[in-house]
């Protein structure tokens, strides 16, 4: 059976992203000093303005309005033309402490509220995600490499891609339909701009996948001159299916910016898609999606649950067997096991959080102990 799944990405200036980055600036910021900080920090940027709104215990000493003027101007914002100037722009900050009934069980290590998360993993990529994501993210970390590296001058901080993939019984065919719209100076033609974005960002990205019926949607309304937080309020938690697989496998309605590693929806997420990569890795199944659910004031799972869509080589009870039997999955287990105290979140909060080669929830360190079960 054919069919067509579509993802989309958005720029690291994005404003919604923008806020991502703000509130891990923050908390990486309060790690670097204080690694049991606990943080959570809300961002919120529109026409020259932002707000910040969080609950922080910690003993860092930070500027945090300086901080979040210089994480504006790092990721372009620095000059009138793209409509939001770190320098121009009022900060106001709402700050307040983590609520000590809180505290008091997080202190436990045990799961301070109820949650359930999802991680998901599939071969039809080299870093075992979804094409349709996969690809999203690579032209939209094209064109910031394009805009920084002044290939393409013309080129400001907003955007976002979206991609549309050609499946046949479950196998990645090609690419059928793609959607980039890019805010852009002045003093670029319509018929410039189509054409370079085509050749610098399109081909080297998706060359061996497009072909001569698929479509190219490139700026379709033309003008995105003035765009940015002057126009689109940003906020974070917005961008939670880009964040994640992209529309494939379920979401548990979580954001991951702006939480410290205490807040179990942002850790046993990056444990639950740590497990699903493995296990695609040792060749046990094609793809992998697994539930970890957790009740308040208990430290492990309540349930466990996998889904291989029937690509499994070995039943689905022996794998979840290996889970219980080979790894803690508390919170204070996975926050150890991960390493997830140190200041490594900002680089997380644009583009993607999966598939990057630093950060430990993408290691491949437990294959053979799925491997074992073929």
């Amino acid at each position: 059976m054919k069919y067509f799944i579509t993802s989309e990405s958005v720029s690291s200036w994005h404003p919604d992203k923008l806020c991502d980055q703000i509130s891990d600036a923050i908390l990486d910021a309060c790690l670097a000093e204080d690694p049991y900080s606990r943080v959570g920090c809300e961002s919120l940027v529109t026409t020259w303005t932002v707000i910040v709104s969080w609950e922080i215990t910690t003993k860092a000493n930070v500027n945090y309005t300086k901080l979040i003027r210089k994480t504006i101007c790092d990721i372009g914002y620095n000059e009138a033309e793209a409509c939001f100037d770190w320098e121009e722009i009022w900060v106001h900050l709402l700050i307040n402490t983590q609520s000590p009934d809180i505290a008091m069980w997080v202190d436990t290590g045990w799961a301070w509220d109820q949650w359930l998360m999802y991680g998901f993993a599939s071969n039809e990529t080299p870093h075992l995600m979804p094409a349709p994501i996969y690809y999203a993210h690579n032209l939209a970390k094209k064109l910031e490499e394009v805009r920084r590296n002044w290939k393409l001058p013309f080129l400001l901080p907003d955007g976002k891609t979206q991609v549309t993939v050609e499946y046949d019984e479950d196998r990645l065919v090609r690419i059928d339909t793609v959607v980039i719209s890019n805010q852009h100076r002045k003093n670029v033609t319509q018929e410039h701009l189509k054409e370079e974005i085509r050749k610098e960002v399109i081909k080297p990205v998706l060359w061996d996948l497009i072909d001569d019926k698929t479509i190219f949607h490139i700026n379709p309304t033309w003008l995105f001159e003035i765009w940015g937080p002057k126009w689109d309020c940003g906020l974070t938690w917005r961008k939670i299916i880009i964040d994640t697989y992209g529309w494939f496998g379920r979401h548990w309605g979580w954001a991951f910016s702006w939480k410290d590693p205490s807040k179990v929806d942002r850790s046993w997420a990056y444990i639950a898609r740590y497990l699903a990569k493995n296990i695609v890795a040792s060749w046990i199944c094609d793809k992998c999606e697994i539930q970890l659910s957790y009740a308040i004031w208990v430290a492990k799972p309540i349930s466990i649950y996998v889904d291989c869509f029937g690509t499994e080589k070995v039943s689905r009870e022996k794998i979840i067997d290996t889970i219980h039997n080979n790894f803690d999955l508390s919170p204070n287990w996975i926050i150890t096991k991960l390493d997830l105290r140190k200041p490594i979140y900002q680089k997380t909060a644009s583009y993607w959080h999966f598939w990057r080669d630093d950060v430990s929830w993408e290691e491949l360190d437990s294959v053979e102990i799925f491997k074992a079960l073929l």
